[in-house]
């Protein structure tokens, strides 16, 4: 499966912003970019577009930065990828005449139903929770 920098990128953001809610202080881009790798830039465009579909709360100022919208045990990763992603529908290059593309798009249609299903199956808290379970990598110097 592949995805985009900006789909990758929307969800980590998504995630560090779920991982500090609750403490009452918005996080800054630039703490975000910085942890995460990611240009700093392209987060802006990314945190607007979750702003405009309602999943982050901004805050202006020098105190200012990002929040979740709403607790993190009610945004599925499915609603951060399809912000990102947008909607897409399924197409063939394949001739119309021809007697496989029908089944091609049925079950090009089937996968991302199935992934859209797995992606509404899971909570930003619960890949928080996923995450702080996991074992984390030893460096040895």
């Amino acid at each position: 499966m592949t995805v985009s920098a900006k789909t990758e990128y929307a969800c980590l953001a998504m995630l560090e912003l779920a991982a500090h809610f609750g403490r009452g202080e918005p996080l800054r881009i630039r703490q975000i970019a910085e942890k995460h790798g990611i240009p700093s830039r392209f987060l802006v465009q990314i945190l607007i577009q979750l702003r405009n579909a309602g999943l982050v709360v901004s805050t202006r100022g020098a105190t200012g930065g990002y929040q979740l919208a709403r607790d993190p045990r009610t945004i599925s990763l499915a609603e951060v990828v399809n912000v990102a992603e947008g909607v897409s529908e399924t197409t063939s290059v394949a001739a119309p005449d021809s007697p496989f593309r029908g089944v091609l798009i049925a079950l090009w249609n089937e996968a991302a139903r199935q992934r859209q299903q797995l992606l509404e199956s899971v909570s930003l808290a619960e890949l928080v929770d996923r995450a702080s379970r996991s074992p984390q990598p030893m460096y040895y110097i």
